[in-house]
């Protein structure tokens, strides 16, 4: 099975898959948190988001509370915040378990042989043909020159 063949939900609720979301589009997905130190990194996802774009590029943030309980909302509070304090126009997965035994099939594949996450925002590159094209560290911030020529090589 493909990474792009992979059933995810919406943050809305609404059934897709990672293929379907992407539409052949190169993506950086990344587990992402309301309540951590490093949750102003979504500015930066948001300014990916709006430069890249157009030229074949979405990011994809997927909700994670398995780091200390830092995205405790529901759907409709982590969508509200999103939106309000960062202007996320990005797609939005539903709450994810990316570690441990309930670990969601997306990142199983993501992650493959590697490591765990470690933290909230993590960041995997994806080409468009669902290969993960490189891995960046938590800290690793979206506007990290390796990223963004990575970003720019891949898409």
């Amino acid at each position: 099975m493909s990474i792009l063949d992979i059933p995810v939900t919406t943050l809305a609720g609404a059934p897709t898959t990672l293929g379907e979301l992407l539409g052949g589009k190169a993506a950086l997905v990344v587990n992402v948190a309301s309540r951590c130190g490093l949750t102003p990194q979504y500015a930066g996802l948001v300014q990916l988001q709006s430069n890249y774009g157009e030229r074949g590029f979405t990011v994809v943030g997927v909700p994670c509370n398995q780091f200390f309980g830092q995205e405790p909302g529901s759907a409709e509070e982590i969508q509200e915040f999103c939106s309000t304090t960062y202007g996320v126009d990005f797609p939005l997965l539903a709450k994810t378990d990316v570690n441990g035994e309930e670990r969601h099939p997306l990142y199983r594949e993501l992650i493959g042989e590697g490591a765990d996450i470690q933290w909230n925002f993590e960041k995997f590159l994806v080409n468009g043909s669902g290969e993960v094209v490189a891995r960046f560290a938590p800290k690793v911030q979206p506007d990290d020159p390796e990223l963004v020529s990575a970003l720019e090589k891949t898409i």
